[in-house]
């Protein structure tokens, strides 16, 4: 069972017939023209709906090859955005700790992914970083949750004002984080207080919804459920749903105009761009969405999926949290649940979770370094969007199997034996 998507992708499973048969008719009229040259009617199409089903005004819609080719051309778009408007001193962006954004060199280096930036520090520009929204590891004693939320987010203001509005390009974030945290969902208020910063400020607000979008929260995008509007998002993933690689930059009027009556010219650019046989497949992907309704469903079965992982794991010393949105879920790994102390970094307990998982037919995404990038272990799960509630049952059934035939002879293993010293 495929209880992860690979990557959080394949959205609706391997085998869709309506799929494959929007791919192979649009390889039978046209695989590819270069978009220098040329668009195609699904290209066209794509853009129309995605820019429809859209919050707010993004209404212009840039098709590339996946997620971190969207994240690149973002930043791009929105230097060049100030470019246009003569604010030239605008060369940084804020993000966040523990967040990820792709793996070229731009999308890498405004990411907070350290072990993956580590290798090629050298290479990457600096930018600035404010906390995570991670209130099981970081809200105070005494806080609600609310006043927590506007505390972290109160530290974009700040590092704009120590390093001055002028300096700024955007903040960018992942409305729910996927991997590099294990699925950390914002607190009620956190995002339209970061809203209201950029705003004041003058900054751009990025979303990168490359995991979290696409329905896979139970909302077609994951900041619906925020009330807000951003002025550039990314998708991929779920968009092509795994048949074909595509993702996609959307960005507002204003960006878009700005440059628009200004150069005339976004100066970037890939070979296979808004490519024909991808956006077919990922038009279909969104006609599939709505004929099956498959979004509420998600939604619907995720709290299902999300009941009984609680339930399942209630009595377990070892998970220390269970958050998620949608069919989106992460479990947080801990060596003490009271004092949620992580198992150590040598332990590899995800790897080892991962294997067992296999070894009873489940694929769920295991991953190390949750808290800092190298602390801390998590479950990360995204199922896809036609799971029944039977195997919503067979799943948890197996991820308890793989989890209690792992942790119990970890625990002994690192634990000192009772009378030890």
């Amino acid at each position: 069972m495929d209880a992860c998507g690979g990557a959080a992708v394949s959205c609706l499973g391997h085998n869709h017939p309506d799929i494959k048969a929007a791919l192979k008719s649009q390889v039978d009229q046209l695989s590819y023209a270069h978009s220098a040259f040329f668009t195609s009617q699904a290209a066209e199409q794509l853009a129309e709906k995605l820019t429809r089903l859209a919050p707010g005004n993004l209404n212009h819609a840039y098709f590339v090859s996946g997620g971190s080719e969207a994240v690149e051309s973002a930043l791009k778009l929105a230097r060049q955005y100030f470019v246009e408007k003569g604010e030239l001193s605008r060369k940084r962006f804020v993000a966040r700790r523990q967040s990820y954004h792709g793996n070229t060199l731009g999308a890498l280096a405004v990411g907070g992914n350290e072990w993956r930036k580590e290798p090629f520090t050298p290479l990457l520009m600096e930018h600035l970083y404010i906390s995570p929204c991670y209130p099981y590891r970081d809200q105070r004693d005494g806080e609600t949750l609310y006043e927590y939320g506007q505390r972290v987010a109160n530290e974009l203001e700040e590092i704009i004002l120590q390093e001055g509005a002028d300096s700024i390009i955007g903040f960018i974030a992942e409305p729910v984080v996927g991997a590099t945290s294990g699925v950390l969902t914002p607190v009620d208020g956190y995002f339209k207080r970061i809203r209201e910063i950029c705003d004041q400020y003058g900054i751009l607000l990025i979303l990168d919804e490359v995991m979290c979008g696409m329905g896979r929260t139970g909302t077609l995008f994951a900041h619906e459920q925020e009330g807000i509007t951003a002025d550039i998002v990314t998708v991929a993933k779920g968009l092509g749903a795994g048949y074909q690689p595509i993702g996609a930059m959307l960005a507002s009027d204003e960006i878009y105009n700005t440059v628009s009556e200004g150069s005339g010219f976004f100066q970037h650019g890939h070979t296979y761009m808004a490519h024909s046989a991808a956006t077919a497949t990922a038009l279909e992907v969104l006609n599939v969405f709505e004929r099956e309704r498959l979004i509420p469903k998600a939604w619907a079965t995720g709290n299902d999926l999300g009941r009984k992982l609680k339930e399942a794991f209630s009595d377990s010393p070892f998970i220390g949290d269970i958050r998620g949105r949608g069919l989106f879920w992460g479990l947080e790994i801990v060596q003490d649940r009271t004092t949620k102390a992580p198992f150590p970094v040598t332990s590899a307990i995800h790897k080892k979770i991962k294997q067992a998982a296999m070894g009873h037919g489940l694929m769920c995404y295991p991953m190390g370094g949750t808290i800092d990038g190298k602390n801390g272990h998590h479950i990360l799960l995204a199922p896809p969007y036609i799971i029944s509630a039977e195997q919503v049952d067979e799943l948890v059934l197996k991820l308890k199997k793989a989890v209690n035939s792992v942790l119990p002879s970890e625990y002994t293993a690192i634990m000192p034996q009772a009378g030890s010293n």
